[in-house]
């Protein structure tokens, strides 16, 4: 499963580059709002930083999907290569991931509530669709099943594309999809934080150098003794 963080915030795309081996970056229009900068400022500065190897996703805001395809042009000339362009998967937005998958361009669906709302993305061409976890959770529908049963449709009727799952509220949820096979998960970097964060873990750690120390000094390490 590939990890991308879902963030805008420069700082803290570095922070946790520095630690975990991630795969790219996403953003949506409310997240670049949050940024309070001009948004291409921003998204050329993460692209800068992660490299062009990594994923940076980018969204469209035009409600019709000629302009939507001329967002998308701009957007991968700006951000260049393993940039995808986010789309969402309304009637309009079908018709523009059509339009621009048939281009060659990297496209993800996003604002993914159904499994119908994925298939047809996959039909049209997306490389991934972007299920919306939490939110199906919280309309009274299960977002983990959902994203399962989107995973299962790509898988069975042979589509190219792959789930990347958002809008998370705990690790679990991120648990069970990893357990699943599903292409791709985008975290806040709190929730990415918080999968080694276990007071029992940190508990061994420390009697572990407290045992050391005590036996052969304060500070003692296999560097030093």
């Amino acid at each position: 499963m590939k990890i991308l963080i879902d963030d805008a915030n420069v700082d803290k795309i570095k922070a946790l580059y520095d630690y975990y081996p991630i795969d790219g970056v996403t953003t949506n229009p409310s997240i670049l709002t949050k940024s309070g900068r001009k948004p291409y400022d921003v998204l050329c500065e993460i692209r800068e930083f992660i490299g062009p190897n990594a994923q940076l996703h980018a969204q469209v805001i035009s409600p019709k999907a000629e302009d939507m395809v001329k967002e998308g042009h701009k957007i991968v000339e700006m951000l260049g290569k393993n940039t995808f362009v986010k789309i969402p998967a309304v009637p309009e937005g079908i018709k523009a991931m059509r339009l621009l998958s048939q281009e060659g361009f990297g496209v993800t669906a996003t604002a993914i509530y159904t499994p119908m709302q994925a298939f047809w993305s996959a039909k049209a061409g997306a490389d991934y669709a972007a299920p919306y976890v939490n939110r199906i959770d919280n309309l009274g529908a299960d977002g983990v099943a959902a994203a399962k049963k989107m995973h299962d449709i790509f898988k069975n009727c042979g589509f190219k594309t792959e789930i990347l799952a958002a809008s998370f509220k705990n690790s679990q949820q991120v648990q069970e999809l990893c357990e699943y096979g599903v292409g791709a998960a985008t975290l806040a970097p709190d929730t990415i934080e918080n999968f080694l964060k276990n007071a029992c873990v940190t508990s061994a750690v420390d009697v572990f150098i407290s045992d050391f120390e005590n036996s052969y000094g304060k500070g003692a390490t296999m560097l030093n003794y």
